[in-house]
């Protein structure tokens, strides 16, 4: 499965590991991505997501229904 968050849709990045005689390797910085259960009251179901940390905490303020309102809004297929 991709390194994608559902709802921010953040992906890796890419940049280098620099060593101390500053010889440059890429590397890839991935985002950190949590398997969460959310249950939606007005659906009255449970939705696995795969979301970023950052992404977490913005359900956690502002709920999961409005934050799956906004995803939908943006183009994002969810479930």
């Amino acid at each position: 499965m991709s390194r994608v968050c559902q709802i921010t849709g953040k992906r890796p990045q890419v940049g280098n590991n620099v060593s101390h005689a500053k010889n440059r390797t890429k590397r890839r910085f991935n985002p950190n991505l949590q398997k969460k259960r959310f249950f939606i009251p007005e659906e009255d179901k449970w939705i696995t997501l795969k979301i970023s940390t950052s992404a977490l905490r913005t359900v956690n303020k502002n709920g999961i229904s409005a934050v799956l309102k906004k995803a939908r809004a943006n183009g994002n297929t969810l479930v």
